[in-house]
């Protein structure tokens, strides 16, 4: 089979790429949904562990918020996300992109919460004790002084959670919404072709991933463009593969 034939047959014939699209229109909006859930609420799990690291205040909440960080980090991503549809909410009448949105995002704010803790702890001691030296309060400090630090120091890793959530989201499939590994699981079984078509979906994967590795706005320009060479270069050795495989069915 022609790679002509093989795109055609896949995304073409019966309007086969709206699955794709549709897809990834609800990959997308559950990754940007558990980055949000996950940056408000990651960032009071930080405050109150780093406050308790740094002042000792605050026992309760931190062994709250230490235990979260641990469970969450310590199980799969697939396991939370069948406990919360099928344990949580199996008695309640709710969309399951709803689930995942939470799922994802509860997920997401625990490495989340660490990732903007390690920030904050990462700012020297004697930037607080400038800050109220000029008669600034302990939110002031934080506010102005702090977080604008820890912040710059989290960006990053922030953005490896980010592209994390974006490869993370196939797992909704043991939900059954209808993300982009679901619609080409839909289309395969329409038409059995899974080489092709999951080549074809690492490749959309691979790409979203590579534009925000080489992002400056996702990196804060601490990467750079050579970040994203190995994922370019992984992404010529699967369109290869592609081709070569197509080549094969043409003979």
């Amino acid at each position: 089979m022609s790679i002509k034939e093989n795109l055609y047959l896949n995304l073409i014939k019966d309007d086969r790429y709206m699955y794709l699209i549709k897809g990834l229109g609800n990959t997308l909006l559950i990754t940007i949904v558990a980055v949000v859930v996950g940056i408000l609420l990651g960032f009071l799990l930080a405050y109150i562990r780093s406050t308790h690291d740094k002042t000792g205040k605050w026992k309760a909440a931190n062994l709250l918020a230490h235990l979260y960080i641990t469970v969450i980090r310590g199980t799969p991503m697939v396991l939370q996300l069948l406990i919360v549809y099928f344990v949580i909410f199996a008695s309640v009448n709710i969309p399951k992109i709803i689930v995942a949105f939470i799922a994802f995002g509860l997920n997401s704010a625990a490495y989340v919460a660490e990732i903007i803790r390690a920030g904050i702890m990462a700012v020297d001691v004697g930037q607080m004790e400038a800050g109220r030296s000029l008669g600034l309060s302990a939110a002031q400090t934080y506010r102005y002084i702090i977080l604008p630090q820890a912040f710059k120091n989290a960006l990053p890793p922030l953005g490896n959670e980010f592209i994390m959530i974006i490869k993370d989201t196939s797992l909704a499939m043991n939900i059954t919404v209808a993300e982009m590994f679901m619609a080409t699981q839909r289309i395969n079984a329409r038409y059995y072709e899974p080489l092709a078509l999951y080549i074809e979906l690492a490749l959309i994967y691979l790409l979203f991933s590579t534009v925000l590795t080489g992002s400056d706005w996702v990196t804060g320009g601490v990467f750079g463009a050579e970040a994203s060479l190995p994922a370019v270069g992984m992404g010529l050795l699967l369109t290869i593969i592609f081709l070569c495989c197509c080549k094969k069915d043409e003979r």
